[in-house]
This record gives structure tokens, C-alpha cells and sequence, in this order.
């Protein structure tokens, strides 16, 4: 699976938001929206990687995702821990505390959260 780029990411976010729809359902909701022309082009490129598919109805096509926004996050964060903190988990929560990003007291909600099996 191929990462995409942030324009492609953005364009998947509204396709995963909103669901099967043309281009200008998308580009209409998305808070920066690009030219026209670029998101056809986006969209072009997502279809030719295999994120979504489309079908034409009359003059316009529809697009949709094949992937879910819970697979593409999966996949493309255990690449970002494996490649910046040596495939851990540890690490990865141990950077971010002291970085002042996660308080004590998210960390406990965290702990709680896995003692749970959330």
C-alpha cells in the first residue's frame, strides 16, 4: 500500500467522510479546497493506486474508497513507528511525554485504557 501524499490524504479524508460522490461533493466540503482540475487529478491518481474506485452515471463519475480510513491508519502508523522509534510502542509514547504532548494524567487514562482492553 502506498503512502499518499497530503493532498491525497486530504482528498481520502473527505471521501471517508462523506462516502460514494463526484468531485465537486468533495471539493465543496473540504475546508481548503484545491483547483478543480488538481482534485480531478488527486482523484485520478487514488484511483490508479487502487484507494477508490468509480463508476459513471450519465455524465458524471463517483468515486468511493476501497480501503477503510481504520486499514490506512493501521498500516501507515506501524510504518511511522517502525521507521522513527525502532518498532516501539514504548518509545513512541516515552517521546511524546517528553515532548509535554501527553501529561501524567493522559498517561494514566491510557493505562486504565489498556487494563481494560479498550
Amino acid at each position: 500500500m502506498d503512502k499518499l501524499t497530503q493532498q491525497e490524504e486530504d482528498l481520502m479524508q473527505a471521501i471517508w467522510s462523506i462516502g460514494e460522490a463526484n468531485i465537486k461533493t468533495y471539493l465543496d466540503t473540504m475546508q481548503t479546497p484545491p483547483p478543480y482540475t488538481t482534485l480531478a487529478s488527486t482523484i485520478k491518481n487514488l484511483d490508479k493506486k487502487g484507494y477508490v474506485t468509480n463508476k459513471k452515471i450519465g455524465n458524471t463519475y463517483l468515486y468511493k474508497a476501497t480501503i477503510t480510513e481504520e486499514k490506512y491508519k493501521k498500516t501507515h502508523v506501524q510504518g511511522f513507528i517502525n521507521n522513527y522509534f525502532d518498532n516501539s510502542y514504548k518509545n513512541l509514547v516515552s517521546f511524546f511525554a517528553k515532548e509535554k504532548k501527553l501529561s501524567v494524567k493522559d498517561l494514566k487514562e491510557i493505562i486504565n485504557q489498556i487494563e481494560k482492553g479498550i
